[in-house]
């Protein structure tokens, strides 16, 4: 139950912090709620990884859909992806949800910390 709920807050918070800060403001979110919901650092990277790895794919899939895949296929021929535009938002996503999971990971290492003083 709780490695759902983070999978949610994770991708809540990181859709919120989206609007106002930076990219790297989905690391911010995903370590509060590592702080906040309380995981063994395994199941803390998970769910960082996936809350922010479906929401960076839905949308980026959602604005590839929005442009018929013009911009997406265009960057992925570029990169060395083929000119597959769905392959460049499985990668959006992994990236963003390697970020997450990683610093969800260390509000997972800092809460076990707080918790030995």
């Amino acid at each position: 139950m709780k490695f759902l709920v983070a999978i949610i807050l994770t991708s809540l918070l990181a859709f919120i912090s989206g609007l106002f800060l930076p990219w790297w403001g989905i690391a911010i979110a995903s370590l509060l709620v590592a702080v906040l919901v309380h995981q063994k650092a395994g199941k803390a990277f998970f769910s960082g990884l996936l809350g922010v790895l479906f929401l960076w794919a839905g949308l980026a899939w959602w604005i590839d859909m929005k442009n018929n895949g013009v911009l997406s296929k265009k960057i992925a021929a570029v990169l060395p992806l083929g000119g597959n535009g769905m392959l460049l938002v499985l990668v959006t996503g992994l990236v963003g949800g390697i970020v997450a999971g990683l610093a969800a990971m260390s509000g997972s290492f800092l809460r076990s910390k707080e918790s030995v003083r």
